[in-house]
């Protein structure tokens, strides 16, 4: 990152850190939306690999260097909230270490937007980093966005794809966002007070009582307890961060092995054999991509998977066209040279057939032709999904 505060001489690093800055809460209520809403995000691309990185590089202290607000002593109640937070050491470094693979994701999305350190930290305060599945007209993902709020930052919502638990698309979308309210207001405590509260009534407040000094830390703007709260958390976590020994923890590492990595799908497959292909159980990869709202890997929506790197890489190198006999059929391939333009309909008045090739399966072969599993079964009189090889299948319903 490019943030002044790291070129600052010592003496002025000092003086900042005894800036008192203010706190807030976790988000209780949604985000408000920009008054001008950002584009649609375009496709996210694959982060830097973490065999590109430094061997050895202290996460750490990248993210202390990258720090851009008050401290820990500037404020009594973000002491208060550090100590909260480590009360049962050894608890809080599991759970740190449980959520780092995403912090460190997240941080490498914030240096390319060059956004203050504390805001990697801000799923911490928001949902301690867990993917929280969407209800309805409720926040969701780590970030907590509302639905609106998503759609405004160009994240798709809907009953097949959640953008918000898409790792990539919602650390993207929430970094321009947060670089966007920099852009306007100046001060990263500000910017804080705009996730919580929303822009428009940051904005208003600031027309009404100017903007808020450096003295006190947190900004005496009228703005509601848990939005000061929110910044308090905030500033608590990165305290902790800052002078972990104070707090008797030990901050965890992460071997390059698990960072997190886009792996790209070349085409839509089940889940099941996205885990098998990658060497994973199904529960882990889901829980990194609660996105897709079905058992289904829709590359329409997103054409990546984010899995540990170790686990990427033999996703990648484990070839499509490899059988896997434990599902009774193969990973995807592309279609067929000489199949048919797929028909969203299963044309009735065209009777198409494909010959069945050894390790064809039924999923593969309607998903080529844009048919259902059971519309193949019904034309073909199958009971079961077992296939042979040289069999004839039926593409659409006889005449």
């Amino acid at each position: 990152m490019k943030l002044a505060i790291r070129i600052l001489p010592a003496a002025l690093c000092a003086l900042l850190a005894a800036c008192a800055n203010a706190p807030f809460q976790p988000a209780a209520g949604p985000v408000e939306i920009p008054s001008s809403a950002p584009a649609p995000l375009p496709p996210v691309p694959d982060i830097e690999s973490p065999a590109a990185q430094p061997a050895g590089a202290d996460v750490w202290t990248r993210l202390r260097g990258s720090f851009a607000m008050p401290g820990c002593d500037a404020d009594p109640a973000v002491l208060g909230w550090a100590r909260q937070y480590t009360r049962h050491p050894k608890q809080f470094e599991s759970q740190l270490q449980a959520v780092l693979p995403r912090l460190v994701y997240v941080q490498k999305v914030a240096e390319d937007y060059d956004v203050a350190g504390e805001f990697v930290l801000l799923p911490w305060v928001e949902s301690h980093f867990r993917p929280i599945a969407a209800r309805k007209h409720r926040p969701a993902g780590m970030w907590q966005l509302m639905p609106v709020t998503a759609g405004s930052l160009g994240l798709r919502v809907d009953r097949h794809y959640d953008g918000r638990l898409d790792v990539p698309a919602s650390a993207n979308a929430v970094m321009k966002l947060l670089e966007q309210y920099h852009k306007q207001f100046v001060d990263w405590r500000v910017v804080d007070y705009a996730y919580n509260a929303g822009e428009f009534a940051i904005r208003k407040a600031i027309r009404t009582h100017g903007t808020p000094p450096e003295q006190p830390a947190i900004p005496r703007l009228p703005v509601r307890k848990v939005t000061r709260e929110h910044l308090t958390k905030l500033l608590a976590i990165a305290c902790v961060v800052r002078e972990p020994a104070r707090f008797n923890v030990s901050l965890p590492t992460l071997p390059g092995e698990q960072r997190l990595v886009q792996a790209d799908v070349p085409h839509a497959m089940s889940m099941a054999q996205a885990a098998d292909r990658a060497g994973m159980t199904l529960d882990a990869l889901k829980r990194l991509n609660g996105a897709f709202g079905s058992n289904m890997v829709d590359t329409a929506a997103a054409s990546y998977l984010m899995m540990p790197a170790a686990h990427a890489r033999r996703f990648n190198d484990v070839p499509l066209e490899l059988a896997d006999s434990n599902n009774g059929g193969d990973l995807l391939r592309a279609p067929p040279a000489d199949a048919p333009a797929p028909s969203s309909t299963g044309d009735a008045s065209l009777l198409r057939k494909h010959t069945v090739k050894r390790g064809d399966s039924l999923w593969q072969i309607a998903h080529t032709y844009a048919v259902s599993v059971d519309q193949l079964k019904r034309w073909n009189h199958l009971g079961n999904h077992s296939l042979k090889p040289g069999q004839t299948l039926q593409i659409s319903a006889p005449n």
